[in-house]
C-alpha cells in the first residue's frame, strides 16, 4: 500500500529533475551541516563520560581567597581530604607530568600522570591487562607505571606479555603492571595532544608536605557514594579545610581557603558549552534558511499545479488523499537530504576533527553513533513535514470554480504574502549571521593587532625536560644549561638564545604570592599575585621583549651577587603607580620575615602569557642561578632548577631552518636527550589564536551558506513571481510603459522583500547582542560599520537575485504573452 502511494509522488519528483536536485542539495548541505555539528554536541556535551555511573564523579578543589578562582589543592590537602572526608567511596589526587620515555624505541617527551591509586578505583574503569598500581606500592615509592592502549600497541608492539617489562622513565626503571582499555583517557585534558599515555603512583616527596605546602599544583577527583549529594560532600569537604587551615605552618597562616566540589562532567565541558552551543544554534539557523527554501519552493510547485490540483477535486479526490500525496512528496525530497547529508557529514568529521580548536574537550569521542543518526532521521521526518504541509494547504485552500473559470492566471493574495515572509525570514536570518561573521572578524582583525609584549618573528623556541636519574645535581643541571647555551650562540646566523621556565602564548596559570616593598595596592588588602619567570642567558632579547627601564640581566647576576629581578609594566604600576621602578624591592611570599628581597634593576614590556585576547598579568623575571637563593627558607637541598623548561633562539635565518641544527646541537651534549614542541614562535601565538580563528572562519562559512541560500530563495520567488504577471506587465508594455520601468517595478517588489528582511534581521542582531558579544574582543556588538556593511551585502545580494528575473520579465515577446492568455 505504502509503496502505491509512494509511486505518484515518486513520478512527480522524477518529471521536475531540476527542482529535485535543488532541493535536495539544499537539504543536504542543511542537514549534513546540523548533523556534524550534532555529532559534536552530543560527544562533548550529551555523551555521558565513559564511566560507570559518571553522574556520581566529582572534582575536589580550593578557592585561595584574595586569589584568581579555583586554585587546585596542594600535597597536604590531598592527604587530609582523602583522610577525613566521609561522602566519597574512593577519592585520590593526580597532577599532569611530563617524563623521557626511553628503552622502547626512540626517546620522546610523553604526557603522563602521578595518581593515587584510589583515583582508579574512583574512576571504575577496569584495565584491559594486568592491575593498577596499589596504595601500598605509591606508599613505598615503588617505580611501577600503568600503560595507554596506544603506547602498549604503538611503542610494545600490542606484546600479550607486557606485564613486568621495564622502560625508562626520566631514565629510571619503571615496571610496567597493567594496560588500560582502548579508548580510556584521564585526565580529561582538552584538545589532541595532552593525553596521558602512561600513570604512576603519586609518591609525595617530603618537600611537597614542608616547603611546597603552599604549591597548589595538584587536583583531586572522587566518586560519591551512593545517596550522596554535591552539597553535602561540598560541607564535608569544607569541614575538612577549616581544620587543614588551624594546622598551616606560619608562613601560610594568612591564607584562606574554601573547598569547592563540584560535577566532574561540568569541569570538563564547561568552558566549551557556550561555543558548542553557539556553533549548533548556527547550524540550525542555515538549516532554517534550507527548509524555508524549500518551504517556497513546494509553494510556487504547488501554485503552479493548483490547477490540477483544482481538476483533482472538482473530480472528486478527497482533499487528505492530495495532502498526503504533497507530505510524501516532501518527505521523499527530505529523507533524500537527509541522507546524502549523512554522508556529507561523515565526511565533514573525518577531515574537520583534527581542525577543532584544542580547547575542545573529549575531541577522540567525536563520531556518527546511532544517536546522531537517529538525531538525521528525525530532522529530515520534521523537515519534510514541516516544509510540506504549509505548501500542501495553501494549494488545496484555493476555490475549484474560481481556479477552472480563471484558468490558473492569477494568484491569491495569501500565497504572495506567505513567499514574501518566508524569504523575509530568510534575509533576516541571513543578515544576523552576516553580522555576527562580520562582527568575530573585526574581533579577529583587533586580536591580531594587539601588542604581545615581544617580537615572535625570527624566533625558535624547543621544550626539554633533564632526566634526574643522569642530571641528579644541580651542578650537573648548569653544566647542561651553560653548554648547551654556548653550543647554541656559536652557530651562524644566532643572535640570542636563552632559558625560560615559562614560554609566551603558552597559556599556562602559574600565580606566585609576592611581597612588594612600599606597594600602595597591598594597603587595599588581598593577596598581590604574580608570574615569576626564571630566566637564563638571554632571553628577554631573544624572545624580543623591550625595556622600558633599567637594564636587561647580564652574566655578573650570579648567585654570589646582589639578588635582582626585572618586573613588568603592569607590576611597576601596580605596586609603584607613576614612580620609576628601578631601585625598589620585592620579595616571594606572604611577608615571611626570613625571605631575602631582591633588587628591582628593570622594568619590561607585558608580555601575553596565553592567547592575545587575555588580559596581562603582573610578571616578574629573575635569574635562574639567583632562584634557590631568592626562596631563603623554602629552598631545599634535593631542589633541581632548570631543569625543564624551553630554549628560545633568535636567529637571522627563518626559524624552522634552524631546528634540525638546534636538535644536533642538543644530541652533541645528550644522545638521549628528546626536544618537544619545537617550533617558531609565529606558530605558538598561532595556536593560542586558534579557538578565536575558529569560531571565526565557522561561523563566516555558516553566514556565506545562509547568504546564498536566500539569494536562491530570493532568486526563485522574485523569478517565479515576475513569470505569474507576465500578462500584466505584457498590458503595460502595450499601453507605452518602457522596459526601464518594467526592471524598476521587479526590482521594487525586490527591494520591498529585503528592506523588510533587513530590518527583522537588525532586531534579530539586537536580541543576540548578549550572545554575540561574549564571543567579540574590543568590538560592540552594535558596531555601525559592520551591520551597514552587512545591510548593504544583503541588499546588494537581493539586486544579484532579481537582475536575472528583472531582464527575462523586460524582454518578453507582447504578441506572445498576450495570444498566449
Amino acid at each position: 500500500m505504502l509503496l502505491h502511494e509512494l509511486r505518484i509522488p515518486v513520478r512527480h519528483l522524477l518529471k521536475s529533475p531540476g527542482f529535485t536536485t535543488t532541493a535536495v542539495l539544499m537539504l543536504a548541505l542543511g542537514i549534513g551541516a546540523t548533523t556534524a555539528i550534532f555529532s559534536i554536541v552530543e560527544s562533548v556535551l550529551l555523551r555521558p563520560l565513559p564511566f560507570p555511573h559518571p553522574e556520581r564523579l566529582v572534582v575536589l578543589s580550593d578557592i585561595l581567597q584574595g586569589g584568581n578562582g579555583e586554585a587546585g589543592v596542594t600535597a597536604p590537602d590531598i592527604r587530609a581530604y582523602t583522610r577525613d572526608t566521609h561522602s566519597f567511596e574512593a577519592l585520590g589526587g593526580y597532577q599532569s607530568v611530563g617524563y623521557e620515555l626511553s628503552g622502547i624505541g626512540e626517546p620522546a617527551q610523553v604526557n603522563a600522570a602521578r595518581m593515587s591509586a584510589e583515583v582508579f578505583s574512583a574512576l571504575g574503569v577496569a584495565p584491559l591487562i594486568g592491575r593498577f598500581f596499589t596504595q601500598q606500592e605509591d606508599d613505598r615509592h615503588e617505580q611501577v607505571t600503568v600503560i595507554s592502549y596506544t603506547l602498549w600497541r604503538n611503542r610494545l608492539h600490542g606484546d600479550a606479555h607486557v606485564l613486568g617489562t621495564k622502560i625508562l622513565l626520566d631514565r629510571k626503571p619503571y615496571i610496567v603492571t597493567g594496560v588500560m582499555p582502548r579508548g580510556f583517557e584521564f585526565p580529561l585534558v582538552p584538545g589532541h595532544l595532552n593525553n596521558s599515555e602512561l600513570w604512576v603512583p603519586m609518591s609525595f616527596t617530603e618537600q611537597e608536605f614542608t616547603t611546597g605546602a603552599a604549591s597548589w599544583n595538584f587536583a583531586m577527583v572522587g566518586r560519591l557514594k551512593a545517596g550522596i549529594t554535591t552539597a553535602q560532600a561540598q560541607s564535608d569537604a569544607e569541614r575538612v579545610a577549616r581544620e587543614t587551615m588551624r594546622s598551616y605552618p606560619p608562613f601560610m597562616s594568612s591564607l584562606r581557603i574554601l573547598a569547592v566540589v563540584r560535577s566532574l562532567h561540568e569541569q570538563t565541558v564547561g568552558q566549551a558549552r557556550r561555543l558548542v552551543r553557539t556553533l549548533f544554534l548556527a547550524t540550525m539557523v542555515v538549516l532554517l534558511i534550507a527548509c524555508a527554501n524549500l518551504a517556497g519552493l513546494l509553494l510556487v510547485r504547488g501554485i503552479r499545479r493548483r490547477r490540477q490540483i483544482a481538476l483533482q477535486m472538482a473530480l472528486g479526490a478527497p482533499a487528505v488523499t492530495l495532502l498526503c500525496e504533497a507530505v510524501l512528496e516532501s518527505l521523499l525530497l527530505s529523507l533524500t537530504g537527509g541522507l546524502l547529508g549523512l554522508g556529507l557529514a561523515a565526511l565533514a568529521l573525518r577531515v574537520g576533527v583534527s581542525l577543532l580548536p584544542e580547547t575542545l574537550p573529549r575531541i577522540h569521542e567525536i563520531r556518527l553513533d546511532s544517536q546522531v543518526v537517529l538525531f538525521a532521521i528525525v530532522v529530515s521526518v520534521l523537515t519534510g513535514i514541516v516544509c510540506g504541509l504549509a505548501p500542501a494547504f495553501a494549494a488545496l485552500w484555493t476555490s475549484v470554480n474560481e481556479t477552472l473559470k480563471e484558468g490558473g492566471r492569477t494568484v491569491g493574495g495569501g500565497h504572495v504574502w506567505l513567499r514574501s515572509a518566508l524569504v523575509a525570514g530568510e534575509i533576516a536570518i541571513a543578515l544576523v549571521l552576516l553580522a555576527a561573521s562580520g562582527l568575530l572578524l573585526r574581533s579577529f582583525q583587533k586580536m591580531l593587532a594587539v601588542d604581545l609584549g615581544f617580537r615572535p618573528d625570527h624566533v625558535l623556541t624547543a621544550s626539554y625536560s633533564l632526566a634526574q636519574k643522569q642530571y641528579a645535581t644541580q651542578p650537573a643541571v648548569d653544566e647542561f644549561n651553560h653548554e648547551l647555551i654556548r653550543r647554541l650562540r656559536e652557530l651562524p646566523g644566532v643572535k640570542f638564545v636563552g632559558l625560560t621556565s615559562f614560554l609566551p602564548a603558552s597559556g599556562g596559570n602559574s600565580n606566585t604570592t609576592i611581597d612588594a616593598e612600599g606597594c600602595v595596592a597591598a594597603q587595599s588588602g588581598g593577596m598581590n599575585l604574580a608570574t615569576q619567570v626564571s630566566v637564563e642567558g638571554d632571553y628577554l632579547r631573544a624572545i624580543g621583549v623591550p625595556l622600558l627601564s633599567g637594564r636587561y640581566f647580564t652574566p655578573a647576576d650570579t648567585a654570589d651577587t646582589q639578588l635582582v629581578a626585572i618586573v613588568n609594566h603592569k607590576l611597576a604600576e601596580h605596586c609603584w603607580p607613576g614612580l620609576d621602578p628601578v631601585g625598589k624591592r620585592l620579595r616571594l611570599g606572604l611577608q615571611e620575615p626570613k625571605i631575602p628581597w631582591l633588587t628591582v634593576v628593570g622594568e619590561v614590556a607585558d608580555v601575553k602569557e596565553a592567547s592575545p585576547d587575555v588580559p596581562s598579568k603582573q610578571q616578574y623575571y629573575s635569574p635562574l642561578e639567583q632562584y634557590e637563593k631568592s626562596i631563603g627558607p623554602f629552598a631545599s637541598p634535593t631542589d633541581l632548577n632548570g631543569n625543564g623548561g624551553s630554549v628560545v633562539v633568535r636567529t637571522a635565518m627563518e626559524p624552522n631552518q634552524m631546528a634540525n641544527v638546534v636538535r644536533a646541537t642538543v644530541r652533541s651534549i645528550d644522545p638521549q636527550l628528546p626536544l618537544a614542541q619545537v617550533q617558531s614562535m609565529e606558530r605558538a601565538v598561532s595556536d593560542s589564536e586558534a579557538p578565536r580563528r575558529f569560531n571565526t572562519v565557522l561561523i563566516s562559512a555558516f553566514a556565506t551558506v545562509a547568504a546564498l541560500l536566500a539569494a536562491l530563495g530570493m532568486y526563485s520567488v522574485i523569478a517565479f513571481s515576475a513569470a505569474l504577471r507576465a500578462q500584466e506587465m505584457a498590458i503595460r508594455m502595450a499601453l507605452g510603459s518602457q522596459r526601464a520601468g518594467i526592471l524598476r517595478l521587479v526590482f521594487a517588489s525586490a527591494a520591498k522583500v529585503a528592506m523588510l528582511g533587513c530590518a527583522i534581521g537588525l532586531l534579530g542582531v539586537a536580541v543576540a547582542s548578549r550572545l554575540l558579544g561574549s564571543f567579540l574582543f574590543g568590538v560592540s556588538p552594535f558596531d555601525p560599520l559592520v551591520l551597514t556593511l552587512a545591510a548593504v551585502f544583503v541588499l546588494l545580494l537581493a539586486w544579484l537575485a532579481s537582475l536575472l528575473p528583472a531582464r527575462r520579465a523586460a524582454s518578453i515577446d507582447l504578441m506572445t504573452v498576450l495570444r498566449a492568455e
